[in-house]
């Protein structure tokens, strides 16, 4: 083998590998994505149960339900659309009705509801998680600042 030859395959080589590694970086962020709907996003896409996804909206109102044990179930609408919620652990201290919330989890394709393993809550009433403002504000649901506080 002469040294071009060697040259040549040490540099085929090192391509090889860094190829192999930006294929499982893709793949492990692939795997990691879950996607933002809103409840009238869902009423219009299908999303296949056991599918990871986010769910934003506001928690309507008279819909949160306690269960046994650490179980809540609760409501996320956008004024257009509700979807039913299914929820066991604690909740944050600021959830409640009437607020800005983003779940994470997958449909039970048996209940047609979502099946909740994570909620997040807005934290001070000057904050709401952007998707989910940007959204309600398109629909004409919710306003920012002294506007929201007002109705």
């Amino acid at each position: 083998m002469t040294r071009k030859q060697k040259r040549l395959t040490i540099i085929a080589g090192g391509m090889s590998f860094i190829l192999a590694a930006v294929l499982l970086v893709m793949f492990a962020f692939s795997q990691s994505v879950a996607y933002f709907y809103m409840p009238a996003d869902l009423a219009t896409t299908e999303v296949s149960p056991g599918t990871r996804i986010r769910l934003g909206g506001l928690v309507a109102e008279g819909s949160v339900k306690r269960g046994e044990g650490s179980t809540v179930s609760f409501s996320v609408t956008d004024g257009s659309n509700t979807v039913p919620v299914s929820y066991t652990g604690i909740l944050p201290d600021l959830f409640r009705e009437g607020q800005g919330v983003v779940t994470e989890g997958a449909f039970d394709a048996a209940t047609h509801s979502f099946v909740a393993d994570s909620v997040l809550a807005k934290h001070d009433e000057n904050y709401m998680p952007k998707e989910v403002a940007d959204r309600l504000k398109e629909q004409g649901v919710w306003q920012h600042g002294e506007e929201a506080a007002t109705q």
